[in-house]
C-alpha cells in the first residue's frame, strides 16, 4: 500500500495544488494495480503530524510521500533533509506561530529523506518533467511534516518515505509573476517517482547539489 499526503489551502487561497495532485496520482496508482491511499492534511503544527501518525497506523503501507505547496518556483523539488525545528514565518490555519521549538522533542537534529531521489530525479528529467533536489524544506508545516513522517519511519523498517515540494498551479497564479506547473503534470510526476521508489534498491550517484 502507497499513502501520498496532501495539505488543505492555506495563507488564503482557496486551493492547494499538493493535495489535487495525491488525490490524482493516488487513483491513477490504485487503477493500475498499485494500492493507494490519499491522505489531506491540516496546514498545522501538531495537529498534521497527530493526522499522519494515525494514518501509518492504519495500514501496512510501503512507501510514504508527502507532498506540498511551494510557490514562487517552476520545478518539482525532491526535499533531501527533514529537521527538528519549527519556526513560524506566518501562522498556521490554527494561528500557532512556534518559534524555535522542535517538532519532536528529544529526537535527532535531522533525518534524510530514504526516497531513491536520485533516481526519482533522472527519472522525472527523462519525462521531461522539471524536477531538482533541494537542500531544505523550510521550517514551516512542510518541513514539520516530513520530520513527523521521517521521526515515524524510523521505528517502521522498510518502508521509505520523503517530502516533495510542488509549484502553483497555473488557477492560483493571476498576476503572471509566479511559475506554475499543471496539476496533472505534478500527479504525472509524483506517480512516477512512486514507481521510481519501488522499483529502486540503491540509489543513483548522481550531481544534484548547490553552492547555499
Amino acid at each position: 500500500m502507497i499513502l501520498l499526503t496532501g495539505f488543505e489551502p492555506f495563507g488564503g487561497e482557496s486551493f492547494n495544488p499538493s493535495w489535487a495532485a495525491a488525490q490524482q496520482a493516488a487513483a491513477s496508482l490504485t487503477a493500475s494495480g498499485l494500492p493507494a491511499r490519499a491522505l489531506q492534511l491540516p496546514v498545522e503544527f501538531g495537529t498534521s503530524a497527530d493526522v499522519l501518525r494515525r494514518a501509518l497506523a492504519t495500514d501496512p503501507f510501503d512507501l510514504v510521500i508527502a507532498v506540498g505547496q511551494a510557490g514562487g518556483y517552476g520545478t518539482l523539488m525532491l526535499e533531501r533533509v527533514a529537521i527538528n525545528v519549527d519556526d513560524a514565518l506566518f501562522p498556521d490555519n490554527a494561528g500557532h506561530s512556534p518559534v524555535d521549538e522542535p517538532v519532536v522533542a528529544g529526537a535527532p537534529a535531522a533525518y534524510f529523506s530514504t526516497l531513491p531521489i536520485k533516481a526519482c530525479l533522472q527519472a522525472l528529467q527523462d519525462a521531461e518533467i522539471p524536477a531538482r533536489v533541494s537542500q531544505s524544506a523550510g521550517t514551516y508545516v512542510c518541513n514539520h511534516i516530513f520530520y513527523a513522517l521521517m521521526n515515524a519511519l524510523a521505528d517502521m523498517p522498510g518502508v521509505r518515505g520523503g517530502f516533495l515540494h510542488v509549484p502553483y498551479s497555473p488557477e492560483q497564479v493571476t498576476d503572471g509573476k509566479h511559475p506554475s506547473m499543471d496539476v496533472a503534470q505534478v500527479a504525472r510526476g509524483l506517480e512516477l517517482m512512486v514507481r521510481t521508489s519501488l522499483a529502486t534498491e540503491k540509489d543513483l550517484k548522481l550531481g544534484a547539489g548547490t553552492t547555499h
